[in-house]
């Protein structure tokens, strides 16, 4: 049974956070990082290194209210196919710099909806990266879908293509709630499309659910949780509603009284948490779930897991190249992020010669070993800060401001210490990022407002 959490301590702790799939995290891109830097990044690469990709499709047949991703219609079969080739361009440019056949264990295209490519410019894509890298023959190769559109044999195509695990988006099957959020999808349509992929040998399937969404009661969620772990998907990713209408306009059209409360958040993500665990599922880090005999189930009490900007992954590579518009890259050196706008990172492709990269951040070496200690808590609840102590300082030399920041949580009850380890008690489990925030020096600068910027403005921490 879930630690209830009283509201006083919810009040007390209540804000908004960043989801710490980075550190630093995108807050922190500047334009001080261009093509220039990023090309000098992937020629540094060693030869050996192995890669994964990601291509964003910022393209669905019709729009959520609720989402908050760079996404947009595209009705013209052409505009799509144009979309493909931009892709393949794009990708000739970073294989010039990383060199041919690297070896990627991993591939994800997201979205948008991302099975809106054309079949003739899918597999174009697919072609390209078995020409230009070597897919490793256990390599995860995962496609986002949306079951309310699926074109006609995409499963089967996505089968023969190599995919082996599709993430289905749900969110809530409640029909009110549904009705609010412009996502009109009914049960048999997630449980024909689970179906359809288990037919086509495709036996990976993840489902997507969001607790937070407006009319959502503790009720409404665990009917949801129940119906949805009685499909018994792989995996499961249960995420707390970001409202951001000052960043996203369409959630502006979310009455903000059918939102839940903190309170109701916690309660809601509680309910989903108990639901899933009697079911079988294993919780994983801040939001997702998986069977017993899973992979991620396997890497999380391995210690193996890791975090970044497709969430918790079993992906161990140090370098993820994202593609198409808006996505989001990963070296040791720093991050980037391609050009947001769609129309924008067309002409930069069709314009310049370079990467159409629009903002990025260095890694500091301080920014290298903190966003060590953040990934661990944030995919092991606690962290063990032995390693991070210089030579001849104790605990409390070399951490004495954050310590001073965890005291309130060890009086609250939230965490505990077992030597130099610090980790989340069952009360502390919904401050996981709380804890993990304690250790981001970079959000204290810039919610100081430094530099004349004003600061940054994240989704609910709870």
């Amino acid at each position: 049974m879930a630690v209830k959490i009283s509201s006083d301590l919810i009040a007390r702790y209540g804000g908004n956070l960043p989801r710490y799939t980075s550190y630093p995290t995108a807050v922190s891109f500047s334009e001080a990082i261009g093509p220039q830097e990023v090309a000098g990044w992937l020629k540094a690469l060693p030869p050996e290194q192995s890669v994964s990709l990601y291509f964003h499709i910022p393209f669905c047949d019709e729009l959520c209210r609720f989402c908050a991703c760079n996404t947009a219609v595209m009705r013209q079969e052409e505009g799509r196919e144009a979309y493909g080739e931009l892709l393949l361009d794009e990708m000739r440019r970073i294989v010039a710099l990383v060199g041919r056949g690297r070896v990627v264990r991993h591939l994800h295209f997201g979205g948008g909806t991302p099975t809106t490519l054309p079949e003739f410019a899918l597999r174009k894509v697919m072609a390209a990266v078995r020409e230009q890298f070597q897919l490793s023959d256990d390599a995860e190769v995962a496609m986002e879908m949306d079951p309310r559109h699926v074109p006609d044999g995409m499963l089967p195509l996505l089968a023969e293509l190599g995919f082996n695990r599709i993430s289905f988006g749900v969110q809530d099957l409640n029909p009110i709630v549904q009705e609010t959020c412009g996502r009109v999808q009914s049960y048999e349509q997630t449980l024909s499309c689970v179906q359809q992929a288990h037919a086509a040998g495709v036996h990976g399937v993840n489902i997507d659910l969001i607790y937070g969404l407006p009319y959502q009661t503790v009720e409404s969620v665990q009917d949801t949780a129940r119906r949805i772990a009685g499909m018994r998907p792989d995996r499961l990713a249960v995420f707390g509603y970001a409202h951001v209408p000052w960043k996203q306009k369409r959630q502006q059209l979310i009455p903000q009284d059918s939102l839940p409360s903190s309170e109701e958040r916690v309660q809601q993500a509680a309910m989903i948490d108990q639901v899933l665990v009697e079911a079988g599922y294993k919780p994983i880090g801040l939001d997702h779930y998986a069977h017993s005999e899973d992979a991620m189930t396997h890497a999380y009490e391995a210690g193996t897991l890791h975090r970044n900007f497709q969430g918790y992954t079993i992906d161990s590579s140090p370098v993820l190249i994202g593609m198409g518009a808006s996505a989001i890259s990963m070296t040791p050196d720093g991050f980037y992020q391609n050009i947001p706008s769609t129309a924008a990172y067309i002409r930069a492709l069709k314009e310049q010669d370079g990467l159409p990269i629009a903002r990025g951040v260095f890694r500091t070496e301080d920014d290298r070993w903190r966003g060590k200690v953040i990934e661990i808590i944030m995919c092991q609840s606690g962290v063990d800060l032995t390693p991070y102590i210089p030579e001849g300082q104790s605990l409390r030399e070399a951490f004495a401001e954050e310590l001073e920041a965890l005291r309130s949580f060890e009086e609250d009850g939230l965490l505990q210490w077992n030597g130099n380890r610090v980790s989340l008690t069952e009360k502390g489990k919904p401050f996981l990022r709380h804890l993990a925030a304690v250790f981001d020096t970079r959000r204290k600068e810039l919610a100081a407002g430094s530099n004349g910027k004003p600061a940054p403005r994240f989704s609910s921490s709870l």
